[in-house]
């Protein structure tokens, strides 16, 4: 009897395998096919370079593709010299360390191409004198980015890592990344203190599992498992994974 209760269990087991493997299987293809399918294109809200020849910065966020798109976001940083025809695009790819390149992609893509059907929103934006010069030294940090032949998707480092480096080496940009910007507290080099990237305060983090930050330009943050929770005093509003931002005094507002 008991011989035939494990034979039984050991079956419904190779089935329930079986099945999820189908269904993984299933999962990929589709998620494959829509990869290829899914929007790149311009949303629109980037300056038109033909119109506008000041120099520019922007940092762009949009919801990651396919489930991650439910937990994080994917940031980007947009440059556009004086008088440059076109945006150049910095930003750290995952697949592309797994096919043995630089994580770095510098590309002239649209600033704010859509990130595989999600609309990004801009995060930070400077521009007018005095950029060209921040231009060239955002040009020279993505150079200096210490992981190029790295990417973890959790706890970092990745994409939003590379944005956190890129802001803590240019103040002026005063970015405050969203709170869904997973990898922004892995700090380089397994360091225990750091400023935090917009320049404005200090954080202590522990290989993005644990930490906490404190700047006038983000508030108050506490990182647990690479999930954010925090209050941004200056603009009054709650920091909370998964839903982003939620601002208070008005009609609840979520972000990215």
């Amino acid at each position: 009897m008991i011989t035939c209760r494990r034979c039984s269990l050991i079956r419904l087991s190779f089935v329930a395998l079986t099945l999820l493997a189908i269904i993984g299987a299933t999962t990929i293809r589709q998620s494959m096919a829509d990869w290829r399918a899914a929007s790149r294109e311009s949303a629109g809200i980037a300056p038109d370079p033909a119109r506008h020849s000041e120099a520019i910065v922007q940092v762009y966020s949009a919801r990651a593709y396919s489930w991650r798109g439910v937990f994080g976001v994917h940031t980007w940083v947009a440059v556009k010299p004086f008088a440059a025809p076109k945006f150049t695009v910095y930003e750290v790819i995952g697949w592309r360390v797994r096919q043995r390149q630089p994580a770095l992609s510098i590309s002239n893509r649209p600033a704010d191409g859509r990130w595989f059907g999600n609309m990004p929103m801009v995060i930070a934006d400077l521009r007018g004198d005095g950029v060209d010069d921040v231009i060239k030294r955002i040009d020279a940090a993505a150079q200096s980015y210490p992981y190029m032949d790295k990417y973890r998707l959790w706890p970092g480092p990745n994409s939003n890592t590379f944005t956190a480096h890129i802001a803590r080496v240019i103040p002026e940009l005063r970015l405050d990344l969203p709170p869904t910007a997973i990898g922004k507290d892995y700090l380089p080099g397994n360091s225990l203190l750091a400023r935090s990237p917009s320049g404005t305060g200090y954080q202590v983090s522990l290989f993005s599992l644990l930490g906490i930050l404190a700047g006038i330009e983000e508030g108050v943050e506490l990182n647990l498992l690479g999930l954010t929770f925090g209050i941004d005093l200056a603009n009054l509003a709650l920091k909370l994974p998964l839903a982003g931002r939620l601002a208070f005094g008005s009609p609840l507002f979520v972000a990215p």
